[in-house]
């Protein structure tokens, strides 16, 4: 221990907050979450930040009861391939220095942030024997970029990357994952390590379901009967054929469906809306200060992924659907755990090729019926406070790590 009194964490992940990116903000939660729960957390992002690039955050601070020591690396843009991937070069790197540190942790925790950080793992683990090293896997790589096409499922690049990632998976105690899809994928590198579920939970967590905010759901959805909406990134990742033909069969009968995203593939998914005469509409992303009026706004919210990328990433826009008391229509595959999730606490609905008629005629019939849509706004903000929030997540963190030091 780094102290005679507490635990300590070194948690090695690229963007920390004051960085407002989506999983910075998961992480920065998680550290300051165990550092009220008792432990000494120490973080090593990088200096810069993420969307803001030339943004430079101070080298040394505690944040939230969290001692911030951020790395200075080169500022290669991290919106290019090549930025990208030396950025993570560095920072592996750095972060592989870092076990030569005079006093070493009792339990270190990498991140999926920049890819291929697990890599750490397996110098840790020979420089420090003694650290538990646990890895929260966000997304997988050389996966994703064989499911998005970049490489070959069977080039020598990825057998390569394969070959580099086992023996990292297999230093780690604990690999954590973000459902049992991912897990399956994961159990493809050997490794002996304990596998836990947890997931990300909403960024905004409202104290009970969200009221429909009138006002916003009128400049949105009009009079619609059901009000449909896709709230988020729109990226590689995503799909949306199946949202536009149902969109289009139910247009007629008063469902409206609307988009407010921004990524890599909303310029292709705008062509490919303007190719369907279904009312479907395009708004900007809320302001903070309206973000409780957008989620409140529509019925359901709708949530996408191709069916390549099962197990390579979990949306977590499915968590923030819940956290307001909403239901989610997603359209993806039924491997998928945002799937078996809805299945089992019956939270929304499946939707693909197969069972469109289906799935809109239960969406016209929960239209109708008021006290299905009270309860069910109840069940899903019931479900997410008891398996999904922040309070919960962080809690089994807490309980997770005390026991890997008993180890």
């Amino acid at each position: 221990m780094s102290d005679g009194s507490k635990p300590s964490i070194f948690v090695l992940y690229h963007y920390l907050p004051p960085d407002d990116v989506v999983s910075a903000i998961h992480f920065g939660d998680l550290c300051s979450g165990l550092a009220e729960r008792g432990w000494n957390v120490t973080a090593f992002p990088t200096i810069w930040g993420c969307r803001q690039e030339r943004t430079r955050f101070a080298s040394s601070e505690v944040w939230k009861g969290v001692r911030m020591h951020r790395l200075w690396r080169p500022r290669f843009r991290q919106s290019s391939g090549l930025g990208r991937l030396l950025n993570a070069i560095w920072m592996i790197v750095r972060w592989s220095l870092l076990a030569f540190s005079r006093h070493g942790p009792d339990i270190l925790i990498v991140g999926t942030d920049p890819i291929l950080s697990i890599l750490v793992a397996r110098f840790w683990k020979m420089m420090r024997p003694g650290t538990k090293i646990v890895h929260w896997c966000f997304d997988l790589y050389p996966e994703a970029a064989v499911a998005d096409g970049l490489l070959a499922a069977d080039g020598l690049f990825p057998r390569l990357l394969y070959w580099l990632l086992q023996p990292a998976y297999r230093a780690c105690s604990v690999v954590a994952d973000l459902g049992s899809c991912m897990q399956r994928l994961l159990a493809r590198h050997g490794s002996d390590a304990h596998r836990v579920t947890r997931v990300p939970w909403a960024i905004e967590e409202p104290a009970k379901p969200l009221e429909i905010d009138l006002l916003e759901r009128e400049v949105i959805f009009g009079s619609a009967r059901l009000a449909l909406l896709y709230s988020g990134s729109f990226g590689r990742a995503h799909s949306y054929r199946e949202l536009l033909q149902l969109a289009e069969v139910l247009a007629p009968l008063g469902v409206r469906l609307a988009f407010s995203v921004r990524g890599n593939r909303e310029a292709e998914l705008r062509r490919a809306v303007a190719e369907h005469d279904c009312g479907i509409r395009f708004v900007p992303f809320a302001n903070k200060d309206r973000l409780a009026a957008r989620l409140s706004c529509p019925d359901v919210h709708v949530v996408s992924l191709r069916p390549e990328w099962t197990g390579m990433v979990v949306p977590s826009k499915f968590f923030g659907a819940l956290s307001a008391g909403r239901p989610v229509l997603f359209a993806g595959s039924q491997e998928s755990s945002i799937a078996e999730w809805i299945n089992i606490y019956r939270v929304g609905w499946v939707l693909n090729a197969n069972n469109m008629a289906e799935i809109g005629e239960d969406l016209l019939r929960y239209a109708d019926s008021l006290q299905e849509q009270a309860a069910m706004r109840e069940r899903c903000f019931r479900v997410y406070q008891q398996h999904f929030s922040r309070r919960t997540q962080v809690r089994e963190w807490h309980t997770l790590l005390r026991s890997l030091l008993m180890t």
